[in-house]
């Protein structure tokens, strides 16, 4: 049993769980890295609370939030692209011209892991000091086994060096190099039987996704990527059915994906699968924001199936330059119609789910789960998605440990 002195109370707070908000007045007893006990202060006698450091009394209470989609290690910007999308070019013409990720290829490649470092750290922060305290970081950025490994050490680094929980999805198959132009199958071979092994073999990978799309990989491509990452033992996530359906989503789902990610364009056939496979939808507001997006995702086909629904912000130089977590609570209600409760979930259980660490507690405030948890300075939890107001946050704990407020 932990030590009395470790014991702290926040007291008469309203509380969302990662699911939904609790009715009365809540109490939450942390014990060292890990929640002790969640009840109605009603439930709480003083023979449970003696010993206990309150630690705030009132507020909102949501878990540590999950951003379970970015792209946060990059070099160079993409400001110039923002201006032609405005002069009406698509995103996949800038693509076509040259630009788009593979702009930021050019970059990345001539970073240094020093000069990547420093790039992404207020990135991260930024995040932070929003709530998030899990971070999914992906490569794909370098296209390369050496530039892709440098991006995924540096992810790493960055949850060696905050208070924060990163992890880590090799994004290999992101576009086409230009070295590979003629030869993609080429390049997919390289992905598999070097990259891949390169990166388990360091162990620097969390997981591998893949672009399921017409603008860069196939869906029979994509498999052999799944392929190679099982034999791996890596999970597997997918980008599929931004820009048109070619059935990734479905097919990452037969692999017993974690996720399938972006999906405006899924089909009840896709449902279905991701319903099946026990997948997770993850929305990306902020790509549909900044690419003045007009297909929405399916929602509700996904909310009558009762697939999981994550949030993120897809946090990147080109199609969402936005790292601001609660922003994404205002747009998956504004842009695609959640819930304040579906938002919420979608960025803690549902997005813990999408990285599979929801069987470790992370997402939730139940007994027995990591202490990662926010405190907001607001009435309810649906504030939190209502206002675009930073600043709200007044505590932040991460595996215990207050490390903001």
């Amino acid at each position: 049993m932990p030590s009395q002195a470790s014991r702290r109370l926040w007291r008469d707070i309203t509380l969302f769980d990662g699911l939904q908000t609790q009715p009365s007045p809540m109490g939450v007893i942390v014990a060292g890295e890990r929640i002790e006990r969640v009840a109605p202060m009603s439930e709480l006698d003083a023979a449970t609370l003696a010993g206990c450091e309150t630690m705030a009394s009132g507020g909102v209470m949501t878990p540590g939030l999950v951003d379970c989609h970015t792209h946060l290690v990059f070099g160079g910007s993409r400001a110039d692209e923002f201006e032609q999308r405005l002069e009406g070019v698509s995103y996949a013409e800038i693509a076509r011209r040259g630009g788009g990720i593979l702009s930021t290829v050019t970059a990345t490649r001539e970073a240094s892991e020093e000069a990547l470092f420093a790039a992404a750290r207020p990135r991260l922060e930024a995040l932070m000091a929003e709530g998030a305290t899990t971070v999914e970081i992906k490569s794909g950025y370098g296209l390369t086994v050496a530039d892709e490994l440098k991006m995924l050490r540096v992810a790493r680094r960055l949850g060696e060096a905050l208070p924060v929980r990163v992890v880590t999805t090799l994004l290999g198959a992101h576009a086409l190099p230009p070295e590979f132009q003629d030869d993609s199958d080429g390049y997919i071979r390289l992905v598999c039987e070097e990259m891949i092994p390169a990166a388990a073999a360091e162990g620097l990978a969390d997981a591998v996704d893949v672009f399921c799309e017409s603008i860069a990989f196939s869906v029979a491509q994509c498999e052999r990527v799944f392929a190679a990452a099982e034999a791996h033992g890596l999970p597997i996530k997918a980008h599929a059915e931004q820009l048109s359906n070619l059935g990734g989503s479905a097919m990452a789902a037969r692999h017993g994906a974690l996720s399938a990610d972006h999906i405006e364009y899924l089909d009840e056939a896709g449902v279905a699968a991701l319903k099946q496979a026990g997948s997770v939808a993850v929305l990306l507001p902020g790509a549909f924001h900044t690419l003045r997006e007009t297909k929405l995702p399916p929602i509700e086909a996904l909310r009558n199936a009762g697939v999981p629904m994550a949030v993120a912000t897809d946090a990147n130089p080109g199609s969402s330059p936005i790292f601001d977590p609660t922003l994404m609570l205002n747009f998956a209600c504004t842009l695609f119609r959640l819930t304040p409760q579906e938002a919420l979930a979608g960025m803690t259980a549902h997005g813990a789910r999408a990285l599979g660490l929801a069987e470790h507690g992370l997402g939730r405030i139940e007994a027995g789960a990591p202490a990662d948890l926010c405190l907001w300075r607001v009435e309810t939890p649906a504030a939190l998605a209502y206002a675009v107001q930073p600043g709200r946050l007044q505590q932040r704990v991460v595996n215990g440990a207050v490390t903001h407020g």
